[in-house]
């Protein structure tokens, strides 16, 4: 479990709050005793980040011993210097043209607490500056010259909030950012750890549905690991726990990923670990992959050129009907089958305006797809996944939603020896995370379609033949390595 420490000058600094015991003055920050391996959250706020200043000490300490600080002594730097913020503020001045179209005045001054502004237009703004500029408070000048510009971007101290309004903004943020400060929960028994299970509750298709999610917390607790779900605002609060779980829909160009890259930076045991995520949500690397290692796939093509010649050795060396896939689709999004020349030009003209590289794939119809689990390269859960009726596809999108056909679960040990075995050699390509191996099955060999790094873990899907011994299986990986790493 992580420790918390709210650093201050003197302990008046924060008499205008609730007591805790993880305020600490800054003297006996630098007495605490240095343990490796200890994860440690310390928020600075003490009075002045100056270069040399006791603030500015603070930081740098805390980074010396890993600890996980607010504000960085890289953000204190770069606030030092108005010339090195300048440049990493974008769209500043539209978004304040915005905020303050009918204001009379020539300057606004906008404080932001843990990245909340009480501005509604400066929200996105605020969470912009938390995450470039980690700090507990930020004082945001803006002046108008023509059009709003920034003139000063400052941190502020305890001292500098002395109003009733501002007291209880930063009251209000600290507490919606770290609970942990002085909510007196009943304390979990036998709870060693602590797991974040990253999940959007409006995703239409996510990896796992609420009843799932549900049965992995109650697996996870009964192994002495606190699992809380956490969405995509809960950025900051990661170095609180020691592992993350991501739930939701992975891709590289999106807040997974950079969730994932954070939580390997602090030390978290993750799944799905970056270099997962980079390697499967990408058709074409994992293509390649696949053909250097000689695992056995459909025959597939990249596409970077839709000239006449390239479609001609499309044509020759594929045949009709030919997949098109874009290269992060996911759930048969981004997938189209064209049967002729026609529709061939056509699907791939309109799918390259999505990417500059295209998947071209020979066409092998099944009545359904092998989706084996994998675990740290060994089988957990096997199902098959049955085409929609009529379709060619075990999704079909449409305009009112995507429908999917049927599924059947099995025992690994029911699964054909070649599915399997080029499962296992798949995923071994990627790590040893949880992957999704998708294979189709022509007589007793064994094609693999994709490796998916966040494979679909469904209440009564998935978990149909081990049911909660599906979850505890993956929660006790999760254990293993948490211990592994505490060693």
């Amino acid at each position: 479990m992580s420790t918390l420490y709210v650093v201050v000058d003197e302990l008046d600094d924060w008499k205008p709050y609730y007591p805790s015991s993880d305020v600490i003055t800054f003297d006996q920050y630098m007495a605490l005793p240095v343990r490796k391996r200890e994860r440690v959250r310390v928020i600075n706020l003490c009075r002045n980040y100056k270069y040399l200043s006791r603030g500015y000490y603070c930081s740098l300490l805390a980074e010396a011993r890993g600890h996980n600080v607010l504000p960085a002594v890289q953000s204190i730097n770069d606030l030092g210097k108005k010339s090195l913020y300048l440049m990493q503020v974008e769209n500043l001045s539209e978004l304040a043209n915005k905020a303050f179209v009918d204001s009379d005045s020539d300057q606004q001054v906008v404080r932001i607490f843990f990245g909340d502004t009480s501005v509604p237009e400066l929200k996105a703004l605020g969470k912009v500056l938390f995450e470039r500029f980690a700090s507990p408070v930020l004082e945001l000048t803006l002046s108008k010259r023509k059009v709003w510009q920034l003139d000063k971007l400052r941190f502020l101290s305890l001292k500098d909030l002395k109003t009733d309004d501002d007291q209880q903004r930063f009251a209000s943020s600290f507490d919606h950012f770290s609970r942990k400060i002085w909510r007196k929960t009943k304390p979990k028994k036998g709870a060693k750890y602590d797991m974040a299970i990253l999940y959007n509750p409006d995703e239409a298709m996510p990896p796992s549905d609420m009843d799932a999610l549900k049965f992995f917390i109650k697996a996870a607790e009964k192994l002495g690991i606190d699992a809380e779900l956490i969405t995509k605002k809960d950025y900051m609060r990661l170095a609180e726990y020691d592992a993350l779980f991501i739930r939701e829909t992975t891709n590289i160009d999106h807040h997974t990923y950079k969730f994932a890259k954070k939580a390997q930076a602090e030390g978290l045991v993750v799944m799905d670990d970056p270099t997962s995520i980079l390697r499967c949500t990408n058709k074409v690397y994992l293509a390649d992959l696949l053909a250097v290692n000689k695992v056995p796939a459909p025959k597939t093509r990249i596409i970077s050129q839709h000239t006449k010649a390239a479609l001609d050795e499309l044509e020759k060396d594929l045949g009709y009907p030919i997949v098109l896939k874009i290269p992060d689709g996911a759930f048969s999004k981004g997938v189209v089958k064209v049967s002729n020349r026609e529709e061939l030009a056509l699907k791939v003209k309109e799918l390259s305006q999505k990417s500059a590289l295209l998947l071209a794939q020979e066409f092998m119809y099944t009545d359904f797809d092998w989706r084996i689990g994998i675990l740290n390269n060994k089988p957990i859960f096997a199902c098959r996944y049955f085409m929609v009726k009529d379709h060619w596809q075990i999704y079909q999108h449409g305009d009112t939603g995507a429908e999917s056909g049927g599924f059947e679960t099995l025992p690994t040990f029911e699964v054909p020896r070649a599915i399997i075995d080029a499962a296992v050699k798949a995923s071994r390509l990627i790590g040893d995370g949880l992957y999704g191996i998708d294979l189709k099955q022509a007589g007793d060999k064994a094609y693999v379609i994709e490796v998916n790094d966040n494979p679909s873990i469904d209440y009564e899907v998935e978990d149909l033949w081990l049911k909660e011994e599906l979850y505890t299986i993956i929660m006790q990986e999760f254990l293993l390595r948490l211990e592994k790493r505490g060693s």
